[in-house]
């Protein structure tokens, strides 16, 4: 019997919640979810919205990337909570600096992934998540970003212009009515990246209320190209309906 894939389904993975350790001795609240059977195909490692604002490892397209992706298209879903972020799982250690200290967490997430082996690693960034990438993000484990509603605060012309010399796969996902960069500025902005796909998406805002699908069906194209989207949105076989707590900061 089929089941609807709702917001709140979570299909089958091999969950763990794990801890980072940065650099500077702060740890972090974390989980990975891996294909039940197999190998993944691809990691996804995602960098949240802004925490301030409600920012954190359970924003919704993320939390429906780590229900679904792992059964739908053999992906590896790593999110976590930057430093003095909380979420359902528990708070991060440390304080929010604003885009700064936080380069060490992305390097623990990256060395996470690293030292556990898991494969074609892609940083996803949402919002200020998509900074944290484009400034901290570009590493030699790193094979491609891609960028959910860029602001372009903190990244600078000199940020873009490295990504784009490292000749590494860069997806920005642009909202028609975004609160802070909209297709026609993002394409201007983005040509520092010669090899930058831009791709606006009609009828959808910053945050991707009720857009989440169109969504993860273009972190798949970007990561997993051999998976055939629109990815299902039925699903044959097991399922939990898992009811999150959303925690403010």
């Amino acid at each position: 019997m089929s089941t609807e894939i709702r917001a709140n389904t979570m299909l089958p993975a091999r969950r763990e919640q794990i801890t980072l350790h940065t650099a500077d001795g702060l740890e972090l609240i974390g989980e990975l979810a891996l294909p039940e059977p197999g190998q993944p195909r691809a990691t996804l490692i995602c960098l949240h919205p802004l925490p301030t604002h409600g920012g954190m490892m359970d924003s919704h397209i993320y939390r429906k990337a780590a229900f679904r992706l792992p059964a739908l298209a053999d992906i590896a879903v790593l999110r976590f909570n930057t430093r003095g972020t909380v979420s359902e799982a528990g708070r991060s250690q440390g304080s929010f600096d604003n885009g700064d200290s936080e380069r060490f967490d992305v390097a623990a997430a990256l060395e996470y992934a690293e030292f556990h082996d898991l494969p074609n690693v892609w940083l996803v960034g949402w919002s200020f998540g998509t900074d944290l990438t484009l400034v901290h993000g570009l590493d030699p484990l790193v094979e491609g970003a891609v960028l959910i509603s860029p602001p372009l605060r903190w990244s600078t012309e000199d940020h873009l212009r490295a990504w784009g010399e490292s000749g590494k796969p860069v997806h920005a996902l642009i909202p028609e009515f975004d609160d802070y960069l909209r297709p026609d500025e993002a394409r201007e902005r983005f040509s520092l990246i010669p090899q930058a796909q831009v791709t606006g998406f009609t009828d959808t805002k910053h945050l991707w209320v009720g857009k989440a699908e169109a969504a993860l069906d273009a972190i798949v194209q970007a990561v997993a190209p051999d998976v055939a989207t629109p990815l299902p949105r039925t699903w044959d076989g097991p399922s939990e309906t898992r009811q999150v707590t959303i925690v403010n900061s």
